[in-house]
């Protein structure tokens, strides 16, 4: 199985829309979006947003993220990160959040990279962190229905060059 990653096209919308399964699941991929997510919902995130990025396993289309922010030289912030139902648990997530972290480090020369999870998200939570990123901050935000949640925010810091000794 070979994973590759390029910008989203127009043609990739209604797949990822199919993405989210239930009203969590777009939650933790999109808090601002109404279940289910719809192609102007998407599309009018993709238009905010930098470096709108699908993964694909042999053509298919089976993941994404962006940019919510990107500063050269400064922070770039992760988010809208999704893999299809039928790719989960193979590696996807991984090779999404790595691109786009590799993406922010080299295209923008960024110091940081952030990314955000909802404490309900145990599998964000147990991901970020074997990448590279480290909680830095919680933030209380509303839930679905009428709850509380914890937004974790996690940052890796550029790395810094190798000097020879």
């Amino acid at each position: 199985m070979k994973l590759n990653h390029r910008p989203v096209k127009t043609d990739d919308i209604k797949t990822i829309c199919g993405f989210p399964q239930n009203a969590q699941e777009l939650f933790f991929m999109f808090p601002k979006a109404h279940y289910p997510l719809t192609e102007a919902q998407l599309i009018a995130a993709i238009t905010q947003r930098f470096d709108s990025t699908v993964v694909e396993i042999d053509g298919a289309v089976v993941g994404f993220a962006n940019f919510y922010r990107a500063e050269r030289n400064g922070v770039c912030c992760i988010g809208n990160v999704i893999v299809s139902p039928t790719a989960r648990g193979k590696g996807v997530a991984t090779f999404i959040v790595e691109t786009m972290t590799c993406l922010a480090f080299e295209r923008y020369e960024a110091n940081e990279v952030q990314i955000s999870c909802f404490n309900e998200n145990t599998a964000g939570l147990l991901l970020y962190p074997r990448l590279g990123f480290v909680p830095c901050a919680i933030e209380e935000r509303p839930s679905l229905g009428n709850g509380r949640s914890a937004l974790i925010q996690m940052t890796q810091v550029r790395p810094k060059p190798h000097c020879p000794a």
